[in-house]
C-alpha cells in the first residue's frame, strides 16, 4: 500500500495538503521483534504501516497482555502521546519485518493550525482510532472468547496465519489451551 493511499483512507486530502504530509513523512524499515514504542515514553511520531504486522501490549504482573494488532493500512500510535503529549502506557512490537512511514507529531500538529484540510484529517484520524478502541472494549466486555475469536476470523483471517497463537490468545483474554479448545470447537 502506498503512503498517499493510507493517508487518504483516513480522510481524502486535496493535492496541496497531501503534498505537505508526504513532505514530512519518512519511510523506515525495521526487523521483526523491534520495539517501536516503549511504555512510559512520550512518543514523538505516528507510524503508518505499509507492510507488516505489529502488536500493542502492556505489562501486567510480569505478563504481556496484547490488546491490539495493526497491519497494512493501519497506524501505530500512542494516543496518550498524540493527544496529550504524555507518556504512553503501551509498547508496540513488530511481529514481522515492517515497512513503516514515520510522521513527526510536532510537524503534524503545526500543520493542524495552518491547514484546515490537515486539521480535518487529524480530527478524522482521532475519531477513527476512538471508534476502533470502543469496538475492542465492547467486544471484550460483552462477547465470549469464542465470539471474539469468530469475529477475528471474520474481520482479519490473515492474522491467524501471521501472528503467534500466544499473542492471539492474549488478545482474546484466554490461555493458549482455551484457544485450542475454541479452535477445535469451531472446526
Amino acid at each position: 500500500m502506498e503512503t498517499d493511499q493510507i493517508i487518504n483512507l483516513v480522510y481524502p486530502l486535496p493535492p496541496v495538503a497531501l503534498s505537505k504530509l508526504l513532505h514530512i513523512a519518512e519511510e523506515q524499515t525495521y526487523a521483526r521483534g523491534h520495539i517501536l514504542f516503549k511504555e512510559g515514553k512520550v512518543e514523538e511520531a505516528i507510524y503508518l504501516i505499509k507492510r507488516g504486522i505489529v502488536r500493542a501490549f502492556a505489562q501486567l504482573d510480569e505478563q504481556e497482555v496484547t490488546f491490539w494488532f495493526g497491519k497494512e493500512g493501519d497506524a501505530a500510535i500512542s494516543m496518550n502521546s498524540y493527544v496529550a503529549e504524555e507518556k504512553g502506557y503501551e509498547s508496540i512490537e513488530l511481529l514481522e519485518d515492517c515497512n513503516l512511514v514515520k510522521i513527526p507529531s510536532e510537524a503534524l500538529h503545526r500543520f493542524f493550525g495552518e491547514d484546515i484540510h490537515i486539521a480535518n484529517w487529524g480530527r478524522r484520524f482521532a475519531e477513527k482510532e476512538l471508534v476502533k478502541t470502543e469496538e475492542r472494549l465492547i467486544s471484550r466486555q460483552f462477547k465470549t472468547a469464542t465470539e471474539r475469536y469468530k469475529e477475528l476470523l471474520q474481520q482479519s483471517p490473515d492474522l491467524l496465519q501471521r501472528v503467534q497463537l500466544g499473542h492471539i490468545a492474549s488478545y482474546l483474554g484466554v490461555t493458549q489451551v482455551s484457544l485450542s479448545r475454541i479452535r477445535s470447537g469451531i472446526r
